[in-house]
């Protein structure tokens, strides 16, 4: 750190530090985004010890600095640091303006990033910024603009069509440039195309057999449509995926339940499932899915098959870690009537673990337990009673319970 301040001693900047505005100006003449971009990232970390609050064009500058250096972690840093500050990111003009000259990869990083707003008419000016450059479309781009249309505020009815469209439209993309995706950092980082472009699947890229690198644009378009609840464009998807012969991967099937619970179609969603977990590997994450969805209502149908997939779960020895014990709890403390047999029977699965799930889930099946006659000194409700004090003594105060 020591030569960061004194390089940046002797440009002139931290004399200015407590201006942020001065500060953007200075980064902006400086050099040292081009000869040392990697301490661009230490720069602002420095700031903010400082006590100084970055302004909109402080993270410009140093997400241009970063840019030109191809340092594109860095600059979605930045990114996200800008959102946490209520600052709405607006790139492109700006690194035109400083004359970074981008390539294919920032150019899908860009639209990926717009596409998580639902900035639909942003995107599309960053297609014909694609083009005009030279650069075609790839199966990234066209998940980006899915993207779009899925989290545009507010819905647009012809989202449904406009799926539909870019997925038969993906199929005939081709590189004019190819777009680097192998670059010496990302494989340094292990970062994956992806989590690069913040895709649904970023969380199972390296998980094995999870995801068929190749059905990006069907992993991104069945995701919109368990999100939208759209039954009928998910149904239509899946009939164009069986003509094109491919086979189901994990997430497609994964989101397929998911779309179908959502919508209340229970019989198909474990139509897919037992047909997918009869000839392949079937992880953990599939179990969950069927199991939470179909608590969607608390309908005697739905809790049945909740049930019968938590039990095969346990007979296939699977277990729940922190993270699913919590959603499948929070999930089933809902049911306002009936035997609470769900929740009683994931709150064992965990409790057989030693798994404590997190304080909400917690607290709601307490209060689930609470809402019951149950006398007070019952094990259970006395167990649950200890977890939750014990939870909150290391959170610290925040509501009464009893």
């Amino acid at each position: 750190m020591g030569l960061l301040k004194n390089s940046l001693l002797l440009q002139g900047l931290l004399p200015l530090s407590q201006d942020p505005v001065s500060l953007a100006r200075k980064f902006r003449g400086t050099n040292l985004w081009i000869w040392r971009p990697y301490l661009l990232r230490d720069a602002y970390d420095d700031m903010l010890l400082d006590g100084v609050q970055p302004v909109r064009d402080t993270f410009h500058n140093l997400i241009v600095g970063t840019m030109k250096g191809s340092r594109l972690q860095d600059a979605f840093y930045f990114r996200d640091q800008m959102r946490e500050m209520g600052l709405q990111p607006d790139l492109l003009e700006e690194m035109k303006a400083h004359g970074v000259k981008l390539k294919g990869e920032t150019y899908i990083c860009l639209l990926n990033a717009l596409a998580a707003t639902g900035c639909t008419d942003q995107v599309y000016a960053i297609v014909r910024d694609m083009t005009a450059a030279g650069l075609g479309l790839n199966k990234f781009c066209y998940a980006g603009l899915i993207t779009a249309f899925k989290n545009k505020t507010p819905a647009s009815e012809d989202t449904p069509a406009k799926i539909l469209e870019f997925v038969q439209q993906s199929k005939g993309w081709q590189y004019v440039e190819r777009v680097a995706n192998d670059s010496a950092e990302n494989i340094m980082m292990n970062v994956s195309d992806e989590e690069l472009y913040n895709l649904p699947t970023a969380e199972f890229a390296h998980r094995r057999g999870f995801i068929f690198k190749q059905l990006t644009i069907y992993h991104v378009a069945i995701h919109a449509c368990a999100d939208l609840g759209s039954k009928e464009t998910l149904e239509a998807l899946l009939d164009m995926f069986s003509k094109e012969n491919f086979n189901y991967d994990a997430f497609i099937v994964m989101q397929a339940v998911r779309c179908y619970l959502r919508c209340g179609d229970i019989d198909s969603a474990v139509k897919m499932f037992e047909e997918f977990s009869s000839s392949k590997p079937t992880p953990a994450e599939l179990y969950v899915t069927l199991a939470e969805g179909a608590m969607i209502g608390y309908t005697p149908r739905g809790l049945e098959v909740a049930q019968a997939t938590l039990e095969k779960m346990t007979e296939r020895k699977f277990f729940l870690n922190p993270k699913m014990g919590t959603d499948l709890l929070l999930a089933a403390s809902g049911e306002k009537t009936g035997g609470y047999t769900t929740a009683n029977y994931i709150w064992d699965m965990l409790q057989t673990r030693n798994i404590i799930p997190a304080f909400p889930a917690v607290e709601a099946y307490y209060k689930g337990l609470k809402e019951r006659e149950i006398p007070s000194d019952d094990p259970r409700l006395v167990n649950v009673a200890r977890v939750l004090d014990n939870l909150q003594l290391r959170l610290g105060p925040r509501r009464n319970f009893q």
